[in-house]
């Protein structure tokens, strides 16, 4: 299996990232396992400092990866979206949500967000 590389980082410095080894940690997962997770579109990586992380946000304590996450990009990707476009989207604010789709879907709201994603890929 090949290591996947990380979008270019596109994220706000504040934004709060984890190395893929934490991830799989968190997940008890191995770390190819979590690899293997963003190249299916279940998570997104993004290279910082030259290492490989996942932001935060997109992992919950009790449920692993956050809901609708993996939807959501599955639905920006076939919408011919780059992984570093729908990171960007994910943190940036949208005022009829309101707030940033990422906190929207970590809040529970996974279908607005789908929604969302749905109407700009197509």
């Amino acid at each position: 299996m090949s290591e996947v590389s990380g979008a270019e980082s596109v994220l706000a410095d504040d934004v709060v990232t984890v190395p893929v080894a934490d991830v799989a940690e968190a997940l008890s997962v191995p770390v190819s396992r979590v690899h293997q997770l963003v190249r299916d579109g279940q998570l997104l990586s993004l290279r910082r400092d030259g290492a490989v992380v996942v932001p935060a946000d997109f992992l919950d304590a009790d449920l692993g990866i956050i809901k609708g996450l993996s939807g959501t990009i599955t639905v920006l990707r076939d919408g011919g979206y780059t992984d570093s476009a729908i990171l960007r989207w994910l943190y940036a604010d949208d005022e009829s949500l309101p707030g940033t789709p990422v906190a929207a879907l970590v809040a529970g709201r996974h279908k607005e967000v789908k929604r969302r994603a749905q109407a700009m890929a197509f």
